[in-house]
């Protein structure tokens, strides 16, 4: 019963942190597979509340018997932290996280990047697949991938935030679009390359003859907001065309983009507000990259290390 009453709440409390932290689809089901795996935990044990002994054997499990990463289970007991003040605020039940606190080695990898020749390589593979279109319909995707792909690479910003822009948040006279990050916080970003702005005139140009309902600027055939998966499926098709490193993401783009601006001379705080980091402690990860190049090339190519 007090597992049935925990759980109850579930819906509600993620229905309030997707429409008040403007949180994406992915956030959402990360959160709900955490507390989801926390309560079939549970469903063993028959209490009245959740012993502070029972969460610190739930950790341990996570830990020794599934091997999870220390930032997975970090994760996991952040949100499992949020949604027990959550019920203990709102319905007056026990919070078993309250008084406990937990340390994890706060190791992090670098961020993993893309070399230029092989983002030619990619923008080349959508370039020459539009030479083998038939249809009106072939000629809409090829126009609306390469404003995608190259607006994700002259610009950094994250996929969930290519979907969400709107026509409206399209500065024409200054070059600009309107950003709307993570936390409900926006920014605007400039074009910088004339071939990206081109591109994404083009796009508009092909758009602006769809008898469309919404004022999304990336849709599918239907009409619709394109999607997360969508972008990410569209990366993955050129990603093989071009035949770049085929582990690589979208993601790869925007680490692509902050490292080579840092390795170019950027200051640190203009990249972190390019960005969208709301700590500076983010975009300092990437100032650990261009370091790793610049060691390489020096190391390759610095003339004094062949003086004897």
């Amino acid at each position: 019963e007090y597992i049935m009453n925990i759980t109850k709440y579930k819906d509600l409390y993620l229905y309030q942190m997707k429409s008040t932290k403007n949180l994406s689809s992915r956030s959402i089901k990360a959160y709900t597979s955490d507390l989801n795996d926390f309560f079939i935990y549970l469903s063993d044990n028959k209490f009245k509340e959740i012993p502070p002994a029972m969460v610190l054997s739930y950790i341990q499990y996570l830990s020794d018997t599934r091997r999870l990463k220390d930032t997975t289970i970090s994760r996991k007991i952040v949100t499992l932290k949020m949604y027990f003040n959550y019920i203990e605020k709102n319905y007056n039940f026990k919070n078993p996280f309250k008084d406990l606190k937990f340390k994890f080695k706060k190791g992090r990898s670098l961020p993993k990047t893309l070399t230029i020749k092989e983002i030619q390589r990619l923008l080349n593979s959508v370039k020459d697949s539009s030479e083998t279109f038939k249809t009106g319909f072939q000629q809409f995707e090829n126009v609306r991938d390469l404003a995608i792909l190259d607006l994700l690479i002259s610009t950094g910003i994250r996929i969930g935030e290519a979907c969400g822009i709107l026509l409206s948040d399209i500065i024409d006279s200054e070059r600009t679009i309107l950003i709307h990050g993570k936390g409900r916080k926006q920014r605007l970003i400039y074009i910088s390359c004339g071939d990206t702005w081109k591109h994404l005139k083009q796009w508009i140009k092909i758009r602006s003859r769809l008898a469309l309902k919404n004022s999304y600027l990336f849709v599918n055939k239907y009409g619709s907001m394109l999607s997360i998966h969508s972008i990410d499926n569209i990366f993955k098709k050129y990603r093989r065309l071009s035949q770049i490193n085929p582990n690589a993401t979208p993601h790869y783009l925007r680490h692509t983009f902050a490292t080579n601006l840092l390795s170019n001379g950027a200051d640190i705080r203009s990249v972190q507000e390019i960005l969208g980091h709301s700590s500076i402690s983010t975009t300092e990860i990437y100032t650990e990259v261009s370091s790793v190049r610049k060691k390489k090339v020096l190391s390759k190519y610095n003339y004094r290390n062949k003086i004897i």
